[in-house]
């Protein structure tokens, strides 16, 4: 049986002089706290701050990351115990899904982002001295699902333990926010807020868009078989989220294409948006003339804008069919951004009071398309490298081909984009510290100073995040 350890230098140089560099950055940015202003966790596990049921349903079922890896090996879902359409039957035992996890864990793995923060949950958090596999696995489940009915553990605890300055979740426009709200009322100081994520009510390929456009009219009262009721009411929607602590938008658009159409054409690709007739490339256009729309929005009522783009999501049918959205079947495309996006900078990119934040699943716009746009464009910054990239050799690729052209301050820090809670401090580690091996690396070139790279560190951590998304402010 195999000790459970986390290495002090891990992610560090292994040049010594650079190491003792990194150290010294880590060690004065280790303990900021955590802003998190881009993710996916249930605001109701804050809402109510009940106790997480067992270490599957903490662990394994929210995290699409973990459960896409076993499948990938013939591993179905209904025996891991993803929440399904109804019809699919699918595991209910906890213990039995954990064993399936515990028997691949180690193998399957292995140098992983998923490994790195696994194990940090397991050692920093739960306190295991034994790596987890199939003869710890019982002592796993029942360790976590004892300390999960403690006081300690509870969801707002733990945020307040793991020092979240900040936490954003990302609901539809329809969603009513009961949660935020009950965290509102609840006196509880923990800043989780809302984000706003319009694509079921502005992508004409969303399952039920027609409809989803009735509803937002009805919960707005606004007529939005018309183009301009339509707008207003997502501009009444976006008050209602701000309402609820919302500083920022995310759009999940598979490309990066935008559009400024006249008014009357508008018009027309809305009416046939909404009787079903758009054709693939009219639905992409109507797209992109929302995210125009919402720039123009977001300079009137100061939310930042994200943009997610480059995903083919729901590549596997029948997953989709049988579970429905994010399960770990999303795949990044190749995505084009200087001819896309030259329509909504052409109208707004040249305005320093808003703040778009582009993110991307293809790496290989990062040094041709991205960071020249942001190097130059005053409403542009970039995003993280995020998702499949939110990893060690992402996050130094990311750095090593932006920085160069758009420098560090055209850059926005972190998010995790998580739905699993307790990998947000994982990741921030993470982060942390590859930054400081990178920053380490530009001091002993001579590049930077130490105590120019120890301000960047802070900068990267903390600073830059809460003033891309305007929090605290």
């Amino acid at each position: 049986m195999k000790a459970l350890e986390l290495h002090p230098d891990r992610l560090f140089p292994t040049d010594e002089n650079a190491r003792a560099v990194a150290r010294r950055l880590y060690a004065q940015i280790k303990d900021l706290p955590i802003v998190s202003p881009h993710g996916h966790t249930d605001p109701q596990w804050f809402a109510d701050n009940d106790p997480f049921a067992n270490a599957t349903d903490l662990l394994i079922k929210p995290d699409h990351y973990v459960f896409r890896m076993l499948y990938s090996q013939g591993i179905s879902m209904e025996s891991l115990g993803i929440p399904a359409k109804p019809g699919v039957e699918v595991e209910q035992d906890g213990r039995k899904i954990w064993h399936i996890f515990a028997n691949n864990y180690n193998k399957l793995f292995r140098g992983t982002p998923s490994r790195m923060w696994l194990d940090y949950v397991f050692k920093e958090v739960f306190g295991f001295e034994k790596i987890l596999d199939a003869s710890t696995a019982d002592f796993y489940f029942d360790q976590i699902n004892e300390k999960l009915q403690t006081p300690e553990f509870l969801p707002r605890a733990l945020f307040e333990k793991y020092n979240i300055e900040w936490l954003a979740t990302t609901e539809s426009p329809l969603d009513d926010l009961r949660h935020h709200k009950k965290i509102k009322e609840s006196g509880w100081q923990g800043n989780v807020i809302t984000a706003y994520r319009p694509d079921p009510v502005v992508d004409p390929e969303f399952e039920g868009f027609a409809e989803n456009v009735k509803t937002l009219g009805e919960i707005t009262g606004e007529d939005t078989t018309h183009y301009a009721g339509y707008l207003t009411a997502l501009k009444n929607r976006r008050e209602y989220f701000i309402s609820f602590g919302a500083t920022s938008t995310d759009h999940g658009h598979a490309s990066a294409v935008t559009a400024d159409l006249s008014r009357s054409e508008a018009e027309a690709l809305f009416a046939k948006a909404l009787a079903g007739e758009c054709s693939a490339r009219e639905a992409e256009i109507f797209r992109g003339q929302m995210l125009t729309e919402m720039a123009g929005m977001s300079l009137e009522d100061g939310l930042t804008m994200q943009i997610h783009p480059g995903s083919f999501r729901n590549h596997n049918a029948q997953v989709f069919d049988r579970y429905g959205r994010d399960k770990g079947a999303d795949i990044p495309m190749p995505t084009e951004y200087v001819s896309a996006l030259k329509p909504l900078l052409d109208k707004y990119g040249n305005e320093p009071n808003l703040c778009i934040i582009l993110f991307t699943l293809d790496e290989t716009v990062y040094s041709r398309e991205l960071a020249p746009l942001a190097g130059h464009y005053p409403a542009l910054k970039l995003g993280p490298s995020w998702w499949f990239h939110d990893s060690p050799e992402g996050m130094r690729r990311f750095r090593e081909q932006v920085t160069e052209t758009a420098g560090f301050y055209n850059t926005v820090g972190f998010n995790d984009d998580t739905r699993a809670f307790l990998s947000i401090p994982a990741r921030h580690d993470v982060a942390r510290r590859m930054d400081c091996n990178f920053l380490a690396r530009l001091v002993t070139e001579h590049r930077l100073e130490e105590d120019e790279a120890a301000d960047v560190a802070v900068d990267l951590t903390y600073n830059l995040v809460k003033q891309a998304y305007k929090l605290g402010v």
